[in-house]
C-alpha cells in the first residue's frame, strides 16, 4: 500500500495514475473525497480528512508500505514554520507509529547554499525534512527549482495582456522543472523497495532558462509576443496580500523569490542524474498553448 497525501493537486494527481498504471494499492488522504475524478473512487482507498490531522494520518498509514508526502499552500498560515513543520509534526508521529519504511517527499532546492535560513517557504520546507527525517524513515526528499506549470498562474495576462511577471531578474538562468517530471521520479521511488537511508534528489528540468528566454518561446509556441516584465518585491508581496495571502505567507513568498534572485537555486551541480526531460518549449506546446487556447 502507498500513501498519496494531496492526490487532488498538479503533482499528486500525476502520481496517483502512474501508481495505478503498474497496479499498486494506493490510498489517498483528501479532505472533500468529491474532488477525486470519479474514475478513481473504485480504484484507491480513501480517507478522508486533512493530512495535518493525527487521526487521519494514523488510519492512512496503518498497513502502508511508502508515502508521497507534499503539503499544500497555506496561504493564511501564522508562519511559514506553521505551515511546514507544524503541520507535518502529526504525520511524523503517525510514521512512526505504524512503521512506514519509505517516503518520498517534495521539497525545495537551496540546503548547500547560504541563503537557506532566509527563504521564505524553501527555510519552511526544508525544516520539514528535518522533521521528517529526524523519524529515522529512509526518506528521499525531491528537491525543486520552480515550476514550468506556475506559469499557469498568470495564463490570463499572458492571454490578454502578453504578459507575466516576477521580481527575478529576466536574465538570470535557473533551473526550472515540469511537474509531470516531478511525479515521473517520485512514482519511480515510490515503487522501487530497493533504497534506504535518507538523501535529497534534485529534479533541474533540461536545462537553466531565464524569464526572458521564457518570453521568446512562449511568443513563438502562441505565435504572438509575449514579454517578460521585472517587477519590484514590494508590487509582488501586495499581489499575494491582494489574493488573501496573510502577511507573512506573503513575505514568505517574496523571501524566496529574493533567494532565489540570489541564486538559491543554483547550488546543486547539474548531472545526468537530476536532469529530467521535458524542455519549456515541449511544456509550452503540451501544456500552455492548451490551456490558453481551451
Amino acid at each position: 500500500m502507498i500513501v498519496v497525501t494531496a492526490p487532488t493537486g498538479d503533482i499528486g494527481h500525476q502520481v496517483v495514475e502512474s501508481l495505478l498504471e503498474h497496479d499498486t494499492p494506493v490510498r489517498v488522504i483528501v479532505r472533500d473525497p468529491s474532488r477525486l475524478p470519479d474514475i478513481l473512487h473504485n480504484k484507491v482507498d480513501v480517507v478522508q480528512g486533512s493530512h495535518a490531522d493525527a487521526d487521519t494520518v494514523r488510519r492512512a498509514f496503518e498497513g502502508a508500505e511508502a508515502v508521497f508526502w507534499l503539503v499544500p499552500a497555506a496561504t493564511k498560515a501564522e508562519s511559514v514554520m506553521v505551515a511546514y513543520v507544524d503541520f507535518s509534526r502529526p504525520a511524523a508521529a503517525a510514521l512512526k507509529g505504524n512503521g512506514v519504511k519509505r517516503v518520498v517527499g517534495i521539497t525545495a532546492l537551496g540546503r548547500t547554499t547560504p541563503l537557506a535560513d532566509n527563504a521564505g517557504y524553501v527555510t519552511g520546507s526544508l525544516a520539514m525534512d528535518d522533521l521528517i527525517a529526524s523519524t529515522g524513515v529512509d526518506f528521499r526528499a525531491l528537491t525543486m527549482p520552480s515550476f514550468m506549470d506556475n506559469l499557469l498562474m498568470q495564463a490570463a495576462s499572458i492571454k490578454n495582456q502578453g504578459l507575466f511577471f516576477s521580481p527575478i531578474s529576466g536574465d538570470l538562468k535557473l533551473p526550472s522543472c515540469a511537474t509531470r517530471d516531478i511525479a515521473a521520479v517520485a512514482s519511480r521511488l515510490l515503487l522501487d523497495a530497493s533504497w534506504s537511508g535518507q538523501e535529497e534528489v534534485a529534479i533541474l528540468g533540461p536545462e537553466n532558462i531565464s524569464f526572458n528566454d521564457m518570453a521568446e518561446i512562449i511568443s513563438d509556441v502562441l505565435g504572438k509576443p509575449v514579454r517578460f516584465q521585472q517587477i519590484s518585491f514590494e508590487a509582488y508581496k501586495a499581489r499575494f496580500l491582494q489574493f488573501g495571502f496573510s502577511e507573512a505567507m506573503a513575505q514568505g513568498m517574496t523571501d524566496m523569490a529574493d533567494a532565489k534572485n540570489q541564486g538559491l537555486d543554483l547550488g546543486v551541480e547539474r548531472t545526468p542524474e537530476n536532469t529530467t526531460p521535458t524542455g519549456f518549449r515541449q511544456w509550452c506546446e503540451d501544456v500552455l498553448r492548451p490551456a490558453l487556447l481551451g
